[in-house]
């Protein structure tokens, strides 16, 4: 058989028309290379900057105080509140406020002039490692004593103290994480996917002529794969406990609720997608679309403060950030749902927001 040139160009330019007509892969084909640009680029940082931190000042010296700002300029802290104990440190940290506490005791300059013990001490949300190696790092920034022969550099300011996960095991801070990126893919994808079949095959027409309402057709939709959800989370929190010892310190109560919040918001964005795509294919690449700034973005992979303010209010928009802070605030520092109102009602607003909007979109496509 002999193969022609010509007919390889025709087939060739039919392809390339194909392709310009159909915007949305069109969109994706440049799409997606600049995000990935932008984001690598631009918005991911693996320096840890701009920490949230608390400070429990007892001394109320000038020396105190010049230490607070020195930890300030490293730009490595940020101090977002004052309390007096550190009892009342380790709450803010367990409700999700700070990351670090800074506590002086009332003796701090007697300790610093003897120097047989550490000045003051740093509370650290150790859950994420990189925050604990930040935090050590700034365990070594020295404090200036002025004596008669002048400016002395002191040794072992701070005295850290790593919470919730003092080995540094990767897998403790990783694996809740996974249970929102995994539910993120296949709840999203699964929902797409599964309406847009249904409509390739005619099956939606057929239940036009029946008395559903949209409201009623899509949340009798999305209640599979409720379940589906559910039984996912079940088997990566069991996974995780008997493989990699991964504590659940919270109420069990509260992580089936902080994930039957997420995979609500999950499933409502993917029956948008549903609504926009239009064939299977499509629904995969907005679906793709979404994945990446969400798992790149949310805290995940990179230290969310690390990032520029920018990409941190795009970030509040995923739904994977917020449940992020709300599952490993439960599952590792053993924090009530109640105390993270925040991040469920940031993912209860999402998900009325998309609910409407997949509604509304719907309708208009059936129509």
């Amino acid at each position: 058989m002999i193969i022609s040139a010509t007919r390889i160009l025709a087939i060739f330019r039919k392809e390339l028309k194909q392709l310009t007509r159909d915007r949305l892969t069109f969109g994706m084909i440049i799409g997606i290379p600049m995000l990935q640009m932008i984001l690598f680029g631009y918005a991911i940082n693996t320096d840890v900057r701009h920490l949230h931190a608390a400070v429990a000042d007892q001394a109320q010296t000038q020396l105190s105080r010049a230490m607070i700002q020195d930890a300030q300029a490293s730009q490595v802290l940020d101090i977002v509140a004052e309390r007096a104990t550190a009892e009342e440190l380790e709450q803010l940290m367990r409700d999700g406020i700070v990351s670090i506490g800074i506590f002086i005791p009332h003796d701090f300059e007697r300790r610093l002039q003897q120097g047989d013990r550490v000045a003051a001490q740093l509370l650290v949300d150790g859950s994420d490692p990189v925050i604990l190696g930040a935090a050590q790092q700034l365990a070594r920034m020295p404090v200036r004593l002025d004596t008669a022969t002048g400016p002395v550099a002191t040794k072992a300011t701070f005295e850290v103290r790593a919470f919730y996960n003092p080995e540094r095991r990767s897998a403790v801070n990783i694996v809740p994480g996974l249970i929102g990126v995994i539910l993120t893919m296949t709840m999203v994808l699964f929902t797409a996917v599964a309406i847009v079949r249904e409509r390739e095959r005619g099956n939606l027409e057929m239940l036009i002529t029946t008395p559903v309402s949209t409201p009623e057709l899509m949340i009798g939709k999305v209640l599979p794969y409720i379940l589906i959800g559910l039984i996912q989370v079940t088997i990566i929190l069991g996974l995780g406990a008997l493989l990699f010892q991964v504590p659940v310190n919270g109420s069990l109560v509260d992580i089936y609720l902080a994930s039957l919040l997420f995979i609500g918001a999950n499933l409502t964005l993917g029956l948008v997608i549903s609504a926009v795509a239009k064939n299977q294919f499509q629904a995969m690449q907005m679906t793709f679309f979404f994945f990446l700034p969400s798992i790149l973005l949310s805290g995940f992979m990179f230290p969310f403060e690390g990032m520029p303010l920018v990409a941190r209010y795009i970030a509040e928009i995923l739904p994977l950030t917020h449940f992020l802070r709300l599952i490993r605030g439960i599952m590792l520092r053993g924090a009530e749902i109640a105390a993270l109102a925040p991040e469920v009602l940031a993912l209860l607003a999402f998900m009325v927001l998309t609910m409407l909007i997949a509604i509304l979109k719907f309708r208009k496509s059936l129509d």
